[in-house]
């Protein structure tokens, strides 16, 4: 008898429709699978016989043959099990349900070898992917369902067991109706979670964080980091070991408005793609925080593997990549970083086709000024400029254009250590000051697809950036002076016009000028000089 189920599976962060076709007829006992498979999904058979045999469904002696369509689609991942089991039983028989049409299903899950149906990876973008293309339900594991139930307008039933899935598909409407009250009901008590604005949202890591009013001095560079967040700027702290830097980056995201429900729902479901999420998580309300180790691979940055997945920085994706030490990543890591930071995606070709990662973060750094930490102080800096130029010159030029704002990061004084937070201020009220001007960014580019001034392209840089003709003439000199290329230049007019809009101006003045490029006047003083 033959039969056939509806799943899917994650291509990059596109969603591609699979069939389970199963055939059970006479001829020598046999069990293949065939379609395109990697080594977790040919071993499905073998979770499939032994979970059906343990839960009280023996398999008949009889010749099956499974194949996954389309053949030429590489079919990986851990979420097969189900709908095999479920179609391997459909053909044998055992699903007799006459009124039920599974063809507007669709079925998604990992069996244990006790029948237990276990989490999979990447559900949310799969129940998203179900509800545009119509279909009625959607079956999924039974720790998969506080991040699914962030999409409302489509039936979804999660399970724990095989048993489960048989007992709910051959029950009547009311039965079924009965099992999803209860079962819904359990899941949400046990995991505590609460309806906002007809969504489920749960808790995602949501420890207590540290607070700006906890970094003593660095007046400017706590500046500078507001300027940065309030744009969404690519940022630079250069200074001594101890000076707070990574203090400073470790609060960037207190001081980050929380992102709205499209961005929570991108970020879910990178992280539901990419395994990061666990058993219980729902929707991400926090803007991504990733600080990845200076020993990380290429592989590890951008993602990739014969089967790619996500990496860094698209875990990044609408929110912060910190990149503490700079200096001791290599340089091929770093490198791989300009595409990205241009284009706000990223892209691994392979064998098996093109997939398209979102990129669009904001880069925070930090960097000592040589080995020793401490140019161009040379009562404690040994360095010989030789030694400050290799140190330095493994952060290349094109790479440093991309940073909007560099700040040096001074050593504390005693003095600085005993004062109050001055006035920055905490982390709500700088939040607070950043969320009215990123609103007004949001206002004036709602209708040209772009919400930060950052974001801003060539032409965009000359209808918002506009300078009176005396700040062109300065500009005209500041370019030469300090040997601007043509992105160093429209860098220094997003900066100036994101500092304008902190002020709430509607042009940009000398004072926001002033202050943009003394941002860019950093690198000449640790680079330029040093490196020529």
């Amino acid at each position: 008898m033959y039969s056939v189920i509806k799943t899917a599976t994650v291509c990059g962060m596109e969603i591609r429709s699979v069939e389970v076709e199963v055939d059970v007829s006479e001829g020598m006992p046999s069990f293949d699978m065939v379609g395109f498979l990697s080594s977790e999904v040919k071993e499905a058979k073998e979770r499939v016989r032994t979970a059906m045999k343990n839960s009280g469904f023996a398999l008949p002696p009889k010749r099956i043959m499974v194949n996954l369509l389309p053949v030429n689609l590489r079919k990986v991942g851990n979420i097969y099990d189900l709908p095999v089991a479920v179609a391997l039983m459909r053909s044998m028989g055992i699903l007799e349900n006459n009124e039920l049409n599974l063809d507007n299903w669709l079925i998604i899950g990992e069996i244990g070898l006790d029948g237990k149906v276990h989490r999979a990876d990447g559900v949310l973008p799969i129940v998203c992917y179900a509800l545009m293309e119509g279909y009625e339900r959607i079956i999924i594991p039974r720790g998969n369902l506080n991040e699914a139930c962030c999409v409302n307008g489509i039936g979804i039933t999660a399970v724990g067991s095989l048993m489960e899935a048989v007992e709910y598909i051959c029950a009547d409407e009311e039965g079924r109706r009965e099992f999803d009250s209860k079962n819904m009901l359990e899941i949400l008590e046990n995991a505590a979670v609460k309806d906002i604005g007809g969504t489920v949202e749960a808790s995602f890591r949501n420890e207590i964080a540290p607070d700006f009013s906890d970094i003593r001095g660095q007046k400017a560079v706590k500046r500078a980091c507001e300027v940065a967040v309030s744009g969404m700027h690519n940022f630079l702290m250069i200074g001594p070991p101890g000076a707070g830097k990574t203090m400073i980056a470790s609060r960037i995201p207190t001081i980050m408005p929380e992102p709205d429900f499209e961005e929570r729902m991108e970020i879910t479901k990178i992280y539901s793609i990419a395994g990061e999420l666990k058993s219980g998580d729902g929707l991400i309300t926090q803007r991504p925080f990733r600080s990845p180790h200076h020993t990380i691979s290429l592989q590890g940055m951008v993602g990739g593997g014969a089967v790619p997945r996500p990496g860094e920085i698209t875990l990044s994706h609408g929110g912060v990549l910190f990149l503490d030490e700079l200096t001791e990543f290599s340089k091929s890591v770093l490198e791989t970083l300009r595409q990205p930071l241009e284009d706000g995606k990223v892209s691994i070709v392979r064998a098996s086709g093109r997939y398209e990662y979102p990129a669009d973060f904001m880069l925070c750094c930090s960097s000592n000024p040589c080995s020793c930490g401490y140019y161009p102080d040379r009562n404690r800096c040994n360095c010989s400029i030789q030694q400050v130029s290799r140190y330095l010159g493994k952060i290349s030029r094109p790479l440093l254009d991309r940073i909007d704002i560099s700040i040096e990061a001074p050593r504390i004084s005693y003095e600085e250590l005993g004062r109050g937070t001055g006035e920055s201020g905490t982390s709500a009220q700088i939040r607070q000051r950043v969320k009215e001007t990123q609103n007004i960014q949001k206002e004036r580019y709602k209708n040209i697809g772009i919400n930060f001034n950052s974001q801003l392209n060539g032409k965009q840089v000359e209808k918002y950036c506009k300078l009176n003709k005396d700040l062109k003439d300065y500009m005209a000199s500041v370019f030469e002076e300090m040997n601007l290329t043509a992105r160093g230049y429209h860098k220094i007019l997003k900066v100036a016009r994101t500092i304008a809009d902190m002020r709430k101006s509607e042009n940009i003045e000398e004072e926001d000028i002033f202050e943009a490029v003394m941002y860019k006047g950093i690198d000449e003083k640790f680079f330029s000089e040093v490196t020529g």
